[in-house]
């Protein structure tokens, strides 16, 4: 079914992102990538690590009903706190964030739509969360799929009749149309949602969620800034085309990431979740690089094989730069896959030293060597930059489990 969700989500991406290229081009692409970077900041503030602490918790008390509902309480009622502010906030200061975005305000419409929507998208988060903590895949999965379609014909309409304004829009309620999916699954299951939602935040789960929460924070905050940061320099420096070629590189890479993103944080967070010594982990780890790096290593052989027809399939001439450069984001693509090995087992142990140490290095890398890449080789420095910046942050993940691995003997 995962299989099935992500070809479904890879078929439509490719005909969203071709949508975009014909009516909006590369200036649209970037304008709307660099929206997309706010709405999934201030997704991630609104969050907080809500996903990771909550698979952790409701996996270690999963057989005690008065304990789940302590823990469901907690959640609803900070995560519903700090998405309403922070929506309120989003509304207030639409047009500062609309300049800071587009360079005008005629944009900020959209950004109080995703304000005001925010704590809806939080709440569709919390139950997935649930789903995922009680490893009900089936149904995240067909929530996914039923889901993808609406958005996609939502989308496109809006593109269709209201053109980048449209696309801004579709962006900001995409996340609504999830949340009705969510809704109707939430409505016929009651039984994996039957909690006492009590009026009560339990102090006791505070230094876990207070973990995740500082990782996520950090996440949520660099992430992002570092995306429109290095965009911004592009569009300074040479054009806000070539910022689109950047951000059309990046959604490429996104079709052929769904393929393992989806199925790491469905699968093999909740695993290591359970995970209790350093052989089981070691196992764990030997799997994931027997079957998943050799299978996504074929997948990007086959998308530089195939790029020609890849990029003509998805966008439009203006974009035949993508094809010449595309190399150097599948080669970081590779190392990333290689680095998250390591990097789920930092999230869900809560290692907050590596996590930061991470996090900071690999974004501090990535608009450092892109700051003087792109001022000789514009677009091509940018994404030269990432596969540098993800071969940093690899070789830190060896130094990290360097006793580990070595004293495994793991090969």
């Amino acid at each position: 079914m995962n299989s099935v969700s992500i070809g479904i989500n890879f078929i439509l991406g490719v005909l969203s992102v071709r949508i975009v290229a014909q009516f909006l081009g590369p200036s649209g692409m970037a304008l709307i990538g660099s929206f997309k970077n706010f709405t999934a900041l201030f997704k991630s503030l609104s969050t907080l690590g809500v996903n990771a602490s909550m698979v952790r918790l409701f996996v270690e008390n999963k057989n005690d009903k008065t304990e789940l509902s302590k823990i469901y309480s907690t959640f609803f009622w900070i995560f519903l706190i700090i998405s309403v502010v922070l929506g309120v906030l989003i509304t207030l200061f639409s047009g500062f964030f609309s300049r800071f975005l587009f360079t005008t305000s005629d944009y900020g419409f959209a950004i109080r739509l995703f304000g005001l929507v925010l704590p809806f998208i939080v709440l569709n988060t919390f139950w997935i969360a649930v789903y995922n903590s009680l490893q009900q895949f089936r149904k995240i999965v067909f929530i996914q799929i039923v889901a993808s379609v609406l958005t996609f014909v939502l989308t496109v309409s809006l593109i269709y009749f209201k053109k980048l304004e449209g696309a801004l829009i579709a962006t900001a309620i995409s996340d609504i149309v999830l949340l009705l999916i969510t809704l109707l699954f939430v409505v016929n299951n009651k039984e994996y949602f039957q909690f006492d939602l009590q009026k009560i935040i339990n102090k006791k789960y505070f230094s876990v969620i207070g973990k995740f929460s500082i990782m996520s924070l950090l996440s949520a905050i660099i992430v992002p800034v570092t995306l429109i940061s290095i965009r911004n320099l592009l569009i300074e420096t040479n054009s806000i085309e070539k910022a689109g070629i950047w951000d059309a590189v990046n959604r490429v890479s996104g079709f052929y990431m769904l393929f393992f993103s989806s199925g790491l944080s469905l699968y093999y967070m909740p695993r290591l979740a359970e995970l209790k010594t350093d052989s089981e982990f070691l196992n764990e780890l030997k799997n994931y690089f027997k079957t998943l790096v050799p299978l996504f290593l074929i997948l990007v052989t086959g998308v530089l094989v195939f790029k020609d027809f890849i990029v003509d399939i998805a966008l439009t001439k203006e974009f035949s730069k993508v094809k010449e450069i595309i190399i150097w984001q599948l080669l970081g693509d590779l190392l990333k896959v290689m680095s998250l090995a390591f990097g789920y087992q930092i999230l869900v142990k809560t290692m907050m030293k590596r996590y930061f140490a991470v996090e900071i290095i690999f974004n501090v890398a990535y608009f450092g060597v892109a700051y003087f890449m792109i001022q000789t080789e514009n677009v091509t420095g940018a994404v030269k930059a990432y596969f540098l910046a993800n071969c940093i942050s690899f070789v830190l993940m060896l130094f990290f489990f360097r006793k580990l691995l070595k004293k495994k003997n793991f090969n």
